[in-house]
């Protein structure tokens, strides 16, 4: 059993320090910080802000060091990355269909409220408008609703269908390669127990999702956080739920679609991790929040913006007054207090 709080980014609004003496952590608390990659010696504002003694894992750096001496791992490692890419891209051509058909049924629902209304009818041969022909479309609830539940069937299959093969890639890797049973991992893995075993929690930061993921399942961390307290944000939060979802309404490159990336730790269960939701996600359109919303149903997504907090006490969750939940109603309403 882990007892895990989840929190908002912490650049801008920082509360980990007062969280951390909610809890009645003591110290030491080991720190994780491999998501910053590079830069992840670079914690004296984390320690300052929890306010405790604190130890650093490095996994980063021990991931650097391994890779230096087992370079047989690290080309294993590319190529599951390659393959993982691979299915990625497969995946995001498929799910933009899937999505926008299921858009598509939405948006028309709410724009014809529960009024009849026409559209033109297309050839099928040619596609082009018939002039003056009109016909009754999504009047009738016994015809859309059950249409709108395909489609967003079809959206969660493939999602599902995704998390399968990328879980069948990791399998096969874990079976081939068996990185826990390397030399230069079981060093580390042995090493990093010993350094955790006198701290009194653990908190894991943000930064670049993959990265902490691949760390993280290196170093076998998630057998290592049992029965220990956790404190984790942003993408430190994502990497603790079941399946880490990506997402971001409108990136730079043009309208996105939020997908389904990995597994993750599976140690906070059914609930969907959004960091920085307000900025990435336009939650004044109820199409999108809906979609979203019944798409991972029935974990709920929660957005995790700056002073979100949640805490799973290892069979319930509770919220807090100041963290959001998406809802099927395409609202986005405050977490109820435990679920």
């Amino acid at each position: 059993m882990v007892r895990a709080t989840l929190l908002g980014p912490q650049r801008h609004v920082t509360t980990i320090g007062s969280v951390a003496s909610e809890l009645g952590w003591r110290g030491p608390v080991a720190t994780i910080t491999a998501g910053w990659e590079e830069r992840e010696d670079e914690d004296d504002e984390l320690v300052e802000a929890l306010g405790l003694p604190a130890h650093n894992l490095r996994l980063f750096a021990r991931a650097e060091s391994v890779f230096a001496e087992d370079p047989e791992l690290l080309a294993a490692l590319r190529e599951r990355h390659d393959r993982l890419r691979a299915l990625r891209r497969l995946y995001r051509q498929r799910l933009r269909h899937a999505l926008d058909a299921a858009r598509e049924l939405f948006v028309s629902d709410r724009r014809a409220g529960n009024r009849p209304i026409t559209v033109p009818v297309r050839d099928h041969t040619t596609d082009d408008e018939i002039p003056g022909v009109e016909r009754l479309e999504w009047s009738d609830p016994t015809i859309l609703e059950p249409a709108q539940t395909d489609a967003m069937r079809a959206v969660t299959e493939l999602d599902r269908h995704h998390l399968r093969r990328v879980a069948e890639v990791y399998h096969a890797f874990e079976n081939n390669v068996r990185p826990a049973e390397r030399r230069s991992v079981r060093r580390e893995r042995e090493a990093i127990a010993r350094e955790l075993a006198p701290c009194d929690a653990v908190a894991i930061a943000g930064g670049h999702v993959t990265v902490l993921l691949n760390r993280l399942r290196l170093f076998g961390i998630a057998s290592l956080l049992v029965r220990r307290p956790v404190m984790a944000w942003s993408a430190g939060a994502m990497a603790l739920t079941d399946h880490v979802v990506l997402f971001h309404d409108t990136p730079p490159q043009g309208k996105g679609n939020p997908e389904m990336f990995e597994p993750g730790l599976g140690l906070c269960p059914d609930v969907v991790a959004l960091p920085h939701a307000s900025k990435r996600l336009v939650l004044d359109d109820p199409v999108r929040v809906s979609l979203l919303a019944r798409r991972f149903a029935p974990a709920r997504c929660v957005a995790l913006d700056a002073g979100s907090r949640i805490d799973w006490d290892g069979e319930r969750w509770h919220g807090h007054s100041s963290t959001m939940a998406l809802s099927r109603d395409g609202e986005v309403v405050p977490v109820s207090t435990c679920w």
